[in-house]
């Protein structure tokens, strides 16, 4: 650990955050139907959609019928991507000569790119096609973080509302979302990338001879265009196998600085635009210094967990200042650990290192923060919606305490929020600890793990908690490419974000129909520093008890084991 580490995780972190203001202004703005300076370019454009799919935009739509919009559109998403991965064999754009992906491998895929999860049990360099990778995978990262901010609008015009009845247009947020706010920052980030040595090509290959006269193949692609959007829709699945850490995708330390900054910048935005869009920025601000602070801890830590050397080299005697094993060298510690809190902490799964290489107790740290619940700050809009959920059960369990009914925002939380509330945080624990649970008793999914014991077992809880957690990102020795995997992992997904949206729908519709209440003297600061600890408390409290046993008998176990090693016991 040293000064200069440091200061580059609080760079990295720091800038996110702060970029992610302005943008969240200009996000809010888009949300609420006001004029930018995008609008005589785009409103054309968005009255095309509108004319051409029969849709009015003016009308705003009951939780129920925005839900059904909702997986409407998802579901005809997932049809259209599961058959072109089946039928890519036999479509242009194939340089490579690739044929079409298996019936279980093609649902994981579809399942994941619509999810916004981007779970990859395939290598992306040996598998997927140049058409699959733009218009298939590329359209559903689109597509799949404007469906998770269209749930923050609708969940934040529910809070404005008094007496309502709707609580928006579901095809005009995501519409709106996807042309002003994701594909112009996309552009701009793609051609700042490809200045910068992103490879942006339609070309198979390229030819290259090595230092000691050998010949290779280097797989191309058009990386930056689909780079910018993995990042800045909070996605994370890349043209390559092995992600961000390849130096076509990732060539140097800027490149890598300006991508990790992305990965969180526009979650942080729809938190600043929830805030502008329900008038209450201090409420709302109280919820990013409660992620500020989780997210802070967990980088100290973890900064601090990867400095340390690995126990077996101590006890090989082998002089090593910090763990670099699966770590490019180009970026060190302090890049490595920045990048696996932010891809962890959001909804991401992107990597510049490899996650199963962490020391035990840095990967245990890397479950635990998506185990949270993705909301540090988690995806684009769905981030800030769990958040959300989380801040009512804080005022739930302070309205217990003193005997006052609950009030977040101006509304009065009852039993039926409440319980819409608990199906959308306990769904995760349901999918990671139900899955792991059976696939670590059944022979067909045990012959996936590349270790036995507590590793292995950190390989299972990892993987389901990334497909539930809708992140994305792997301990690298799980081969997933087997039905069992595919199906389960697919199905856990399917979970963690459907499951969580309509529970948070089913919120809104529920408080858009109640009035707007003043401040009354019984009503608890959402705002102060009590309430940013009480919020804390609950979020660490859900995850804690909720999964600490499951990381007890993996990355904890297999810490004290490393122990146990250079202790020669």
């Amino acid at each position: 650990m040293n000064l200069q580490g440091w200061a580059e995780i609080a760079l990295t972190l720091g800038l996110a955050a702060l970029i992610g203001w302005p943008l969240g202004i200009y996000m809010s703005r888009v949300w609420n139907g006001e004029r930018t300076w995008l609008d005589p370019v785009l409103k054309p454009v968005e009255g095309l959609f509108y004319r051409a799919a029969g849709v009015n935009p003016t009308h705003s739509q009951g939780w129920l019928g925005y839900a059904g919009a909702l997986l409407a559109f998802n579901g005809a998403g997932f049809i259209a991507l599961y058959a072109l991965l089946r039928l890519q064999g036999g479509l242009p754009l194939n340089p490579q000569g690739f044929e079409g992906l298996s019936p279980h491998l093609a649902f994981n895929t579809a399942v994941s790119f619509v999810t916004n999860t981007n779970w990859q049990s395939y290598g992306g360099e040996t598998t997927l096609s140049t058409l699959t990778q733009m218009v298939g995978l590329t359209t559903q990262n689109f597509l799949s973080a404007a469906t998770g901010a269209a749930i923050a609008a609708a969940l934040a015009r529910a809070f404005v509302a008094s007496r309502g009845e709707g609580v928006g247009n579901f095809w005009a947020d995501m519409t709106r979302t996807t042309l002003w706010v994701l594909l112009p920052l996309s552009i701009v980030l793609a051609l700042v990338l490809v200045g910068l040595g992103v490879t942006q090509t339609l070309a198979a290959s390229a030819g290259a001879t090595g230092l000691e006269g050998g010949s290779q193949t280097l797989s191309l692609f058009p990386t930056a265009s689909q780079l910018a959007i993995k990042q800045l829709g909070i996605n994370g699945g890349g043209v390559f196998n092995v992600n961000s850490a390849h130096p076509f995708e990732n060539p140097t330390p800027l490149t890598n600085l300006i991508t990790a900054i992305s990965i969180n910048v526009l979650g942080w935005a729809a938190f600043f635009a929830f805030g502008r869009s329900v008038l209450a920025k201090k409420d709302v601000r109280a919820l990013i210094l409660a992620a500020v602070v989780l997210l802070g801890l967990s980088a100290a830590a973890m900064y601090a967990i990867e400095t340390q050397p690995a126990p077996s080299l101590v006890a090989a005697g082998v002089d090593a200042s910090a763990n670099m094993e699966g770590k490019e060298v180009r970026f060190g510690v302090p890049a490595s650990v920045a990048w696996a809190v932010q891809t962890t902490g959001a909804s991401n799964g992107s990597v510049n290192s490899m996650h199963a290489s962490y020391l035990p107790l840095g990967g245990a740290l890397q479950m635990y923060l998506m185990q949270l619940g993705e909301i540090l700050p988690g995806g684009i809009g769905s981030g800030i919606a769990i958040m959300v959920v989380m801040a009512v059960l804080s005022v739930f369990v302070a309205g217990l305490m003193v005997g006052r009914t609950p009030e977040y925002l101006g509304k009065k939380i009852e039993a039926r929020e409440i319980q819409y509330a608990m199906i959308a945080v306990l769904v995760l624990p349901l999918a990671v600890l139900g899955f792991t649970a059976v696939a670590a008793v059944l022979p067909t999914a045990l012959e996936g793990l590349l270790n036995d014991g507590p590793h292995g077992l950190s390989e299972m809880l990892y993987a389901y908690t990334s497909a539930a957690g809708n992140n994305g990102s792997a301990f690298a020795g799980l081969t997933a490419n087997a039905p069992w995997w595919n199906t389960t992992l697919g199905l856990a997904m399917l979970m963690g974000r459907f499951v969580p949206a309509i529970a948070v729908l089913a919120i809104a519709g529920s408080l858009v129909v109640k009035p707007k209440l003043a401040p009354s003297p019984g009503t608890l600061p959402t705002h102060g520093p009590l309430f940013i600890g009480l919020l804390i408390g609950v979020i660490l409290i859900l995850g804690g008890l909720q999964f600490f046993p499951a990381l007890a008998l993996g990355p904890l176990v297999e810490h004290f084991q490393m122990l146990a090693v250079v202790a020669g016991l």
